[in-house]
């Protein structure tokens, strides 16, 4: 990776941290994001700097073994940035944050179930909750790296959320997925347990939703009644054989 791309990193942590605080999923210096730069070494935000003073210039460089590089110290919760890149090959970058509603639910070890059809942008029926370890130890890396099994999101028991994505733009937009699907559970909850959707609904939910993430339009294959665009249906009308009236003679 050039200097310049690695410039470019930087600045998109930045610039994706203050969106957090803009967005309302964190508040002051809660919170961390990271990136992986390369096969050794990973990006990581600094520990207790405020977003707005932050720079390009303050983001830390961590290796793998642990490693570090800067002028400040990396964030405390290194360890599970470190460790989910390291297992998930399929992300390349981390969000955590401490999300008002999202937490809320963490406190009581709830996790999210398929109460919605959107639980599945996390990749499964529910969305996990870790259990509880002290912030910054091994412990709190291995319970999330357990939750996020075959999951893009997860809860953090008593303490927040974690958010995955091949993009910074994706990874906050699921953090704010998750958010909302959290204060929507939390408010479905005052008049009782909501209803929830089974598991092979939940499949069809998620295959739909993948043939999107591939740019299809999210019709099953085989759908005769699907959207298309005009130009293409021009094509298909045109190549339709035209009836022939027959005339009778007099």
């Amino acid at each position: 990776m050039t200097k310049l791309q690695e410039r470019a990193l930087r600045l998109g942590m930045v610039q994706t941290c203050r969106k957090m605080n803009a967005s309302g999923i964190n508040q002051g210096t809660s919170g961390n994001l990271s990136v992986r730069l390369d096969a050794d070494n990973f990006l990581i935000t600094p520990s207790s700097l405020p977003y707005e003073t932050m720079t390009p210039a303050d983001i830390m460089k961590m290796g793998f073994d642990g490693t570090y590089e800067g002028k400040h110290r990396p964030s405390s919760e290194w360890r599970f940035h470190r460790d989910i890149l390291r297992h998930r090959e399929d992300i390349d970058a981390v969000l955590h944050c401490h999300s008002v509603y999202a937490t809320t639910l963490a406190v009581h070890h709830k996790p999210i179930p398929s109460f919605h059809y959107m639980t599945g942008v996390a990749g499964g029926t529910t969305i996990r909750c870790a259990r509880y370890a002290t912030f910054g130890t091994q412990a709190l890396s291995d319970a999330a790296i357990e939750a996020l099994d075959g999951r893009l999101a997860c809860l953090l028991g008593q303490h927040g959320q974690i958010s995955l994505g091949k993009t910074f733009a994706s990874a906050l937009w699921l953090a704010i997925e998750v958010e909302t699907l959290s204060r929507m559970y939390v408010q479905a909850l005052t008049l009782g347990e909501p209803p929830i959707l089974s598991d092979e609904e939940m499949a069809r939910v998620i295959g739909q939703m993948q043939r999107m993430s591939y740019g299809q339009m999210p019709e099953p294959d085989g759908s005769n009644d699907v959207a298309r665009p005009k130009a293409a249906a021009r094509k298909v009308a045109a190549r339709k054989p035209v009836a022939r009236v027959s005339r009778k003679r007099s």
